[in-house]
């Protein structure tokens, strides 16, 4: 059945922002979008642990706090669990649009990485796609990731005959991976539910022993399925 047209989903989210008023901000936008905030803290050790406590889907995190960095936070936060999948997926909020700061958060394993000067609608968008899995960046900052990964792939040269074998279906999905569509696009694109996509996406995550979205447009890309 598909799942076209529902409301949007509360989703889970802890603030981690050295800032009081920009926290306070956003958790009201966040609030009045009628998601859940689970946490607004100034320190990245404190996120750490009240995550663990409190168990938010999506992190939104700064990349400078005062005691540890947000790139630090965002790898202690997405460490997997038993069943492979995030502990929490990490959003990037931050003032900083410089190379390094973007691919330092990625490589760290954040989803997403927004610029604070996003509007409210987008920074909302941002948060729902972040909680189900889709890759999120600021228009310009996309193409930085991926070309960096081009780059690597091509500097990798990593064989084309070790990789586990996917369905016909499983492949096409994540094609459309690579190629930067929304699990709602690739849904819309082969007439299937979102569930069904995110449940394809899933699979091709365990077969391959990746753990998140990004590292697997990385593969998609060292593939070449964005070319095709």
């Amino acid at each position: 059945m598909s799942d076209f047209g529902q409301a949007p989903r509360s989703v889970r989210v802890m603030i981690v922002d050295d800032h009081p008023m920009w926290r306070d901000a956003v958790a009201r936008d966040l609030t009045e979008a009628g998601h859940e905030v689970v946490g607004a803290v100034g320190e990245g050790r404190a996120a750490i642990r009240i995550a663990a406590a409190t168990r938010p889907q999506v992190a939104v995190v700064d990349l400078q706090l005062p005691d540890i960095s947000g790139v630090e936070v965002a790898r202690a936060l997405v460490a997997p669990g038993e069943d492979g999948e995030p502990a929490v997926r990490v959003l990037v909020l931050s003032a900083s649009g410089e190379r390094q700061d973007v691919l330092d958060a990625v490589k760290a394993g954040a989803t997403g990485y927004l610029l604070k000067s996003a509007a409210r609608e987008e920074f909302l968008e941002a948060v729902r796609r972040t909680a189900e899995g889709d890759a999120v960046f600021t228009p310009g900052l996309a193409g930085l990731v991926l070309g960096e990964y081009r780059r690597l792939a091509a500097e990798s040269g990593r064989a084309a005959d070790d990789a586990p074998r996917l369905t016909e279906r499983e492949t096409e999905v994540l094609r459309l991976v690579a190629k930067g569509l929304t699990y709602k696009q690739i849904a819309q694109r082969l007439v299937l539910s979102h569930r069904t996509v995110q449940n394809h996406v899933q699979n091709t995550l365990n077969k391959l022993q990746l753990h998140n979205r990004v590292e697997l447009v990385r593969y998609a890309i060292e593939k070449g399925l964005d070319r095709e």
